[in-house]
């Protein structure tokens, strides 16, 4: 029998600066814990081996924070890790973030120990958009950095984005993505500013010049429609991608793998459980591992994650497979309603969110669920 397939998430919460529109966990300034917080990921990622010992690892992600910020040497300790205690796929996709100020030939040393694809955090075009959200790399470093990662073996690259910033125009946002483009990245994730409470942005929020919903919304719009001419599909509300090249890590998220997560902070699906570790560095550092979330998800939840997760793709759901595994049919009459306004579009089984769609798809699926109660 074949083994299944495990994706690994390792959560790095270390930055240089924390920027101004951030909700993950990470901190600035806790230089000295980056050692000790290395030998206790690999204490929990050995401590673990043994729940995935029938499982085969195709996909690891390290992310942050900024991974790249603590170096090749603890980097590499951290796969090492992962090879010593997990069955690592050979074609397994092995991602590293990092933005473009922490990117030096130091990365053929990550290469070399097996990460084959890195994930960089552009995000702007324009310095001074760059410099007003806590970004401390500029644009000319960006194009420096995609240059080392190719010197060092790299040839899968992505870049993120992201519109409705404070002060970015719909020409600034083309700029940014045709400068992004020009870099020619395997993938391009496009993201709209959410303000989250809590960050500088957010308690800013009434004095920035922030575009309003129909800019941001034309600002998608355009991007969704200019990037396949460029030869990057979209598979996913936010992510584009070459063909072949669409994040295999991020599509177990949307088509409900199972994942384990390793790290202050990180989230798992493993075992019919999700599962998520406190988000407290000086405990994980030692080694008092507490959930902040345990919950057994029952096949209702499950149900329920799936519509939710697949209407996210532009495969969509399919509604034979919908209708065998759960018992339960997509509502017709809103299904014909969204149809109708251009939101989807329908092929044979198969419903999913056009572009339009996409930019109200919290509204479609909140209704889709309420419908499927």
């Amino acid at each position: 029998m074949d083994s299944k397939t495990l994706g690994l998430y390792i959560h790095v919460p270390f930055c240089r600066s924390k920027c101004a529109y951030c909700d993950f966990y990470s901190l600035s300034g806790a230089d000295a814990l980056m050692s000790p917080y290395t030998d206790a990921l690999c204490t929990q990622l050995e401590a673990f081996a043994g729940d995935a010992a029938g499982y085969v690892v195709d996909t690891v992600y390290v992310g942050g924070g900024t991974p790249s910020c603590i170096g090749a040497g603890r980097l590499s300790r951290i796969l090492g890790a992962v090879r010593r205690g997990y069955r690592v796929a050979p074609d397994a996709e092995i991602t590293v973030e990092a933005n473009p100020d922490s990117v030096g030939d130091w990365f053929a040393e990550l290469r070399a120990a097996g990460y084959n694809r890195v994930s960089l955090g552009m995000q702007s075009a324009d310095n001074a958009i760059l410099r007003d959200i806590g970004r401390i790399h500029t644009v000319e470093q960006v194009a420096d950095a995609v240059s080392t990662l190719r010197r060092a073996g790299f040839e899968n690259l992505s870049l993120d984005l992201i519109y409705g910033l404070p002060g970015q125009s719909a020409s600034s946002w083309r700029d940014s993505v045709e400068y992004a483009v020009g870099l020619s990245p395997e993938h391009l994730s496009c993201y709209g500013l959410k303000l989250e409470p809590g960050t500088p942005l957010y308690r800013r929020r009434n004095a920035l010049p922030l575009p309003d919903d129909d800019a941001q919304a034309d600002m998608y719009l355009w991007a969704a429609d200019a990037l396949p001419a460029y030869g990057y599909r979209q598979y996913e509300i936010s992510n584009f991608a070459r063909p072949g090249r669409a994040s295999r890590h991020n599509l177990k998220y949307w088509t409900l793998g199972e994942y384990l997560g390793f790290g202050t902070g990180a989230h798992s699906d493993f075992g019919g459980v999700r599962f998520a570790w406190a988000r407290d560095l000086s405990a994980f550092v030692d080694r008092k591992w507490a959930y902040s979330e345990y919950t057994r998800i029952t096949a209702r939840e499950r149900s329920r994650e799936w519509l939710m997760l697949r209407l996210r793709t532009v495969y969509g759901v399919d509604l034979r497979e919908y209708r065998d595994t759960f018992g339960r049919d997509f509502d017709a009459d809103f299904l014909s309603q969204c149809i109708g306004a251009g939101y989807a579009v329908r092929n044979g089984e198969r419903v999913s969110l056009t572009p339009r769609g996409f930019l109200v798809s919290n509204q479609i699926i909140g209704r889709a669920l309420e419908l499927s109660e």
